[in-house]
């Protein structure tokens, strides 16, 4: 099973069930009603859970995270296409703090730049790939990292299920990957699947 923690499997449940049953009442006297298709931004707050996989190129430490990401959309076109894969451009900014629950207790963070592609055919749920990276630091002491500072980069997919005209509930998941570029050794790189859940305000 993916997770394993149960500490990381409450979380995870206490934060979808927050989220779900109560952003709507939260925001409900919220006006603010931006339609997705002409929404020039957007803020986004994530949490979830990541761990790596021992085995999956070089990685063979196994770590455990508990991820918060605060994320800024830019809209860089209109809509564009036409049929299932009519969509909008989007620049992301990310600044993500990953709490390491094991082996140890640890911090990684540092700031993305990732390019995505919002599927707009759906009225309600807009399904997205994104990609991209930047760099990272972290104090994790284990043998195979040789570096404080390293670079990263994910590619994922997800959706936005719209529970108002400028509310979303925001899924993703990426497959994450942690290395210096082979600028220190040891050089072993941390290969990880994350799954992030949060609520997503356009204007």
């Amino acid at each position: 099973m993916l997770i394993k923690n149960n500490k990381c499997r409450q979380f995870i449940t206490v934060l979808a069930i927050s989220i779900i049953f109560f952003a709507p009442a939260v925001f409900a006297q919220d006006k603010k009603m931006a339609e997705f298709r002409s929404a020039k931004s957007h803020w986004t707050f994530l949490g979830g859970y990541g761990v790596t996989h021992p085995g999956f190129g070089a990685t063979r430490t196994r770590v455990e995270t508990v991820d918060f990401v605060l994320q800024y959309g830019y809209f860089l076109s209109e809509e564009v296409g036409k049929s299932w894969y009519r969509g909008r451009h989007e620049m992301l900014i990310e600044i993500p703090v990953r709490t390491v629950v094991n082996p140890e207790t640890a911090l990684i963070t540092g700031i993305n730049f990732l390019a995505c592609w919002n599927f707009t055919a759906s009225e309600r749920i807009i399904p997205y790939v994104c990609a991209g990276g930047g760099p990272v630091y972290t104090n994790l002491d284990i043998s195979g990292l040789g570096s404080e500072f390293n670079g990263n980069y994910q590619a994922g997919l997800g959706f936005n299920y719209f529970i108002r005209g400028n509310t979303s509930i925001n899924l993703n998941y990426r497959l994450h990957h942690i290395s210096n570029s082979g600028a220190a050794e040891p050089n072993e790189p941390l290969n990880s699947s994350m799954i992030l859940l949060g609520i997503s305000f356009f204007q």
